[in-house]
């Protein structure tokens, strides 16, 4: 077990310094559960959405360091409501409002109106929800990736690299949308009446790719090149590339109301609960292979681009190499539940403080923290200042 951090849950003693308590708008889709769907979605079409009980705890981690926060629906409204609000940063967790790349929408518009926000930017939001496009620019890098092949027709021929099983689902979605027992195909018939349904359902291409028959992983990560500079606790970036890695996180999925495959359906049994996968964190690995997962969670984060925080989800194939599955670039934030907020639980670090540094990491993209060499040659100034009085 992990010990937790020393000064955990305590405000970091040399904090770094902004000029003012920021107003602070968190950018989120909010599930309706009791709203009815409209006939050509599919069911599982509001599962990225978060929970309203969500926005409020990360809310109220925002304000416990003395900020305000309000909260702003990501709806068609939203450009109208930034112009009244006028916040001076924006907490962005907004999945978009369909259509390719939705996840960059929010990003870009906030990019447009010259406000700051948190996580990733345009480019690396776009790609991640692309898992093909992900893929092939993992490939491009030469990281570890099985065999795949992208179908947008429904009746392309099957690459002589792909074996069987198989795995299918929704090129472009996010949360294990697409994704149940039936995912798994066996012979070109099942593969057919899979990728026809994908199309027909999710409007969007189907991703196949080998089934990987091993481990499944997820490893978070925060921080870039400056993180030490920015961040609330420096303790806790790698003192040459900039970056924290989360401890991994093992999802054991044979227990799952699907065997065998981390669905949507999984995903949403609360932690612990029959039907639910397993969470385990630490996984119970070897250090080697704890350092495999890591690095590949950071190339991969490299490679699209990705800024401050991600989510690296790897399975291991038969033989037991480490093959990169997707990176989620909005990672959920939902305490006791998402895997990142479990993994740094698991590391002892308070949600308050996950949120937070997610926050100063945003904010110090666009001016509004201090860094910390600039603040110590300051005081440095001042104390010479006054001892020659």
């Amino acid at each position: 077990m992990i010990e937790p951090l020393e000064g955990e849950g305590e405000k970091p003693p040399s904090c770094p310094k902004i000029k003012k308590p920021w107003f602070v708008a968190v950018l989120a889709n909010i599930k309706d559960e009791k709203a009815a769907l409209p006939a050509d979605v599919p069911a599982d079409a509001l599962a990225d959405y978060d929970h309203i009980e969500t926005i409020r705890v990360i809310q109220a981690a925002i304000e416990s360091d003395g900020h305000k926060t309000v909260f702003i629906q990501a709806d068609r409204n939203l450009p109208f409501t930034l112009r009244d609000i006028q916040p001076d940063i924006c907490f962005n967790i907004a999945e978009g409002l369909g259509g390719d790349a939705r996840e960059a929408q929010v990003p870009a518009l906030l990019e447009m109106l010259r406000i700051p926000y948190t996580g990733s930017r345009i480019m690396a939001n776009a790609i991640s929800l692309d898992k093909t496009l992900t893929k092939r620019i993992w490939r491009d890098r030469r990281l570890p990736v099985a065999p795949f092949q992208e179908f947008i027709i429904g009746d392309e021929s099957l690459r002589p690299e792909l074996r069987f099983p198989l795995f299918v689902k929704p090129a472009r979605e996010g949360t294990g949308m697409g994704v149940d027992a039936k995912a798994i195909v066996y012979n070109e018939k099942e593969l057919s009446e899979r990728v026809k349904y994908i199309l027909g359902v999710y409007k969007q291409p189907a991703l196949v790719e080998m089934f990987l028959s091993g481990r499944e992983f997820t490893v978070g990560l925060m921080g870039r090149w400056d993180a030490k500079k920015y961040s609330r606790h420096p303790e806790w970036y790698d003192e040459k590339y900039g970056y924290h890695l989360f401890p991994v996180l093992e999802l054991d999925s044979s227990r799952s109301v699907t065997p065998g495959v981390y669905s949507n359906a999984a995903k949403a049994v609360d932690v612990g609960s029959d039907g639910a996968p397993g969470y385990l964190c630490p996984a119970d690995i070897e250090p080697e292979l704890t350092r495999k997962l890591q690095n590949l969670a950071v190339k991969a984060h490299m490679a699209i681009k990705a800024i401050d925080v991600s989510r690296t989800d790897i399975r291991l194939n038969a033989d037991g190499d480490p093959m990169l599955l997707e990176l989620n670039s909005l990672p959920g934030l939902t305490p006791g539940y998402s895997d990142l907020c479990l993994e740094a639980a698991a590391e002892g670090i308070a949600y308050e403080d996950l949120i937070l540094d997610i926050l100063y990491l945003g904010a110090s993209r666009w001016g509004m923290v201090e860094a910390r060499e600039l603040a110590s040659a300051k005081q440095a100034v001042g104390a010479r200042t006054k001892l020659y009085r």
